[in-house]
């Protein structure tokens, strides 16, 4: 009898131990795939971001009608990609989206700092989209050089 009571504990025991290693496997393979699934993301992304090129300032400020009679004089350079070599871009495409972004604007939303990167904001992804060339974008940013408002 004493032999029977020890067969029949031991697949018990066994099927407890197979549960345990199934389920730190399980444990182990997940922790490595989501590991894996992060890092490589985080990879990817940094691939996809364009690195700092040349800069090149505008020459001249523009001076833009805000609304309620009120004036924006304003001034910036154009933060270009390393995809774009070493030539500067021509400006007159960025001296017009700045003029249409900025006219008709409102003081009030040109004195906060949400307000003015906000607009900021937009500007620089219509200065992308205007300065991409067979899928190069040749822009990445702007600097203001010169913000006045009156």
């Amino acid at each position: 009898m004493a032999d029977e009571k020890e067969t029949a504990e031991a697949p018990k025991k066994s099927k407890k131990m197979l549960m345990i290693v199934i389920a730190v496997a399980l444990v182990v393979l997940g922790g490595g795939g989501a590991g894996a699934f992060f890092m490589l993301r985080g990879d990817s992304a940094e691939a996809a971001a364009p690195k700092k090129g040349i800069i090149t300032p505008a020459e001249n400020t523009v001076t833009v009608n805000l609304a309620d009679g009120h004036y924006l004089k304003l001034g910036f350079a154009l933060q270009q990609t390393e995809d774009s070599g070493t030539e500067a871009v021509d400006l007159s495409e960025a001296y017009e989206l700045a003029i249409d972004e900025y006219t008709g604007r409102t003081v009030a939303e040109l004195s906060t700092e949400e307000g003015r990167n906000k607009i900021k904001e937009e500007l620089v992804a219509k200065l992308v989209a205007a300065y991409t060339e067979d899928k190069t974008k040749m822009v990445m940013d702007i600097y203001y050089t010169s913000f006045v408002t009156q």
